[in-house]
């Protein structure tokens, strides 16, 4: 089994520093988790990007929840997106939901389109989706979407755990709509790690968890291999 991924939230360089010297993978760039993670600046972005030699993953957002507004806010949406292009973003961070708990084609084929083949997570608003097969379905082959970021519930990841576990299988099973890699966070502990490695799940995302003071302190080196450590522990064979 290859070395599992460990993706690290991060506001501003003393984050992703810390991150990248206690062995994280990439970065999910936001800022203001109070609104659960925006858009960040195409500063901050340019700081990060000069501080760092590891992937970033830019979040695509500029308002709490998962709709991406009207066509006034999509359209900023995408220009914020053209400008992160400009600085030097590859990778990106993505999800809307329509009323009906769909996947909001309409917000997510204007942003591929300004993507133009950058890759990108589709994130936990898979947790909020009406049925989550059926947006895999609808999402299946755009360019770019290579991973979803989910608890496998809106509650987080301890009521999520049987959801991942089916999900881990559907997709070594090669069933439609799970060719992109599930990368599990949202309320992720450590006490979670075994059991999501022995189902076969390979890859990682925490934010508040590296975090000795909460979302007010930075990401502290030490938490961070010590998940680390955790990820790369032999898998227990049932």
């Amino acid at each position: 089994m290859s070395r599992p991924i460990f993706e690290v939230i991060a506001l501003g360089t003393d984050d992703a520093v810390s991150a990248q010297d206690g062995g994280a993978d990439r970065l999910e760039l936001v800022t203001d988790m109070a609104a659960d993670g925006l858009t960040p600046s195409r500063a901050t972005f340019g700081a990060i990007r000069a501080a760092v030699e590891i992937p970033l993953r830019v979040m695509l957002r500029l308002s709490d929840g998962f709709s991406a507004g009207d066509a006034r806010e999509l359209d900023a949406l995408c220009e914020a997106a053209q400008g992160l292009r400009a600085e030097g973003a590859e990778e990106f961070v993505l999800g809307f939901l329509d009323e009906r708990g769909r996947a909001d084609l309409e917000a997510v084929h204007a942003l591929v389109d300004v993507l133009d083949g950058c890759r990108w997570t589709f994130h936990r608003a898979i947790d909020r989706a009406s049925d989550r097969d059926a947006l895999r379905l609808q999402l299946a082959g755009l360019p770019g979407l290579d991973t979803y970021l989910t608890a496998g519930s809106a509650r987080g990841v301890g009521a999520g755990m049987d959801v991942l576990c089916a999900e881990a299988e559907a997709a070594r099973a090669g069933e439609p709509g799970y060719e992109p890699r599930l990368l599990v966070g949202g309320g992720l502990l450590l006490d979670h790690v075994p059991r999501l490695r022995a189902a076969g799940l390979d890859a990682f995302h925490v934010g508040g968890a590296v975090r000795r003071d909460g979302w007010a302190g930075s990401v502290d080196v030490t938490a961070v291999r010590a998940w680390r450590d955790a990820l790369d522990a032999p898998v227990a064979v049932a």
